[in-house]
């Protein structure tokens, strides 16, 4: 809110030091919106709004007059599951350039398992001179995407442009269709799993995706079928892939997210040598996108008449 004021943006998360992170970029980019740690704020009943990611479970407690909640990312899920959160809208970051760093490393990930990166790793080991000229060319591998969002049709037309065969999955057919691309709608799963050769998922959370990557989704895929998970951590059952790596019905997996993060060190995923594995940094918006989407959010509350 405006630096006069006896409250501002309250920054606080469990997870990360958003004062350290984005301190400066408020007062470059926004210098009208007072951002403060909870132990700076003096009357917290007069606090109206919070920045946050993964909040305490009573992070909201001292705050009886919230009237929107900000997320630093894309992702809302920790947020939406803390059970202080009182019933305020909460915005998420929606940033292009966000959306072009998942087209970018799901991009990676698709070629990667596609042209069988890995093995020219372990063959530069041995100095071992192996060539692979077999089926190389992006028309012999079929992408499915689940998901067809602001992430999804990023990742849809990085991977067209390439020349692969890509089709979406989501719950209505959208708008508008992209050119080049096949849309499929969910009461048509099974035809869009037995079509996919590389499955990537960008679904948000909902009841009705929690524990969707599991034994049945896997069976469903053609055998030998490849999983590039880039949702969110509760969708995958990791016990399903890892039997479903094991008999080789799936020849390998990229994940990104988890079911719990970190991932503990005794989890069975870090030595799994179908596996690849990164610590959630598919896509991390740029400081300026954050401060940017706080105000365009400020915005939008004001046009609605719920800020002062």
């Amino acid at each position: 809110m405006i630096k006069d004021r006896r409250s501002g943006i309250v920054a606080t998360c469990s997870a990360l030091d958003l004062m350290a992170l984005y301190e400066q970029p408020f007062l470059e980019f926004a210098p009208e919106i007072d951002l403060i740690p909870p132990e700076a704020v003096s009357v917290p009943e007069a606090v109206e709004y919070v920045l946050t990611w993964k909040p305490e479970d009573d992070a909201f407690v001292p705050y009886p007059n919230l009237r929107a909640v900000f997320s630093i990312a894309a992702g809302i899920d920790g947020i939406l599951e803390c059970p202080s959160l009182p019933d305020v809208p909460v915005f998420r970051v929606e940033d292009p350039d966000q959306a072009q760093q998942m087209a970018g490393f799901a991009a990676f990930h698709v070629v990667w398992h596609h042209r069988d990166m890995g093995a020219y790793l372990k063959a530069q080991k041995s100095h071992s001179w192996q060539r692979d000229v077999g089926k190389q060319s992006p028309r012999h591998k079929r992408i499915g995407i689940m998901g067809f969002g602001l992430m999804g049709r990023a990742i849809g037309k990085g991977l067209t442009a390439l020349g692969y065969d890509v089709t979406t999955l989501s719950r209505r057919p959208p708008t508008p269709a992209e050119p080049g691309m096949r849309h499929m709608t969910t009461d048509q799963t099974q035809s869009f799993l037995a079509g996919t050769d590389i499955l990537i998922n960008v679904m948000p959370l909902t009841p009705e995706t929690q524990g969707i990557l599991n034994r049945d989704l896997f069976a469903a895929l053609p055998k030998g079928a490849v999983l590039i998970q880039m949702g969110r951590g509760a969708q995958l059952i990791e016990s399903d892939l890892l039997d479903a790596l094991e008999s080789g019905q799936i020849s390998g997996a990229s994940l990104d997210v988890f079911g719990t993060e970190p991932l503990p060190p005794e989890s069975p995923l870090w030595d799994h040598p179908k596996l690849f594995l990164t610590p959630h940094v598919a896509s991390t918006p740029e400081a300026a996108a954050v401060v940017r989407s706080v105000r365009a959010g400020l915005s939008t509350l004001s046009q609605n008449g719920l800020t002062d």
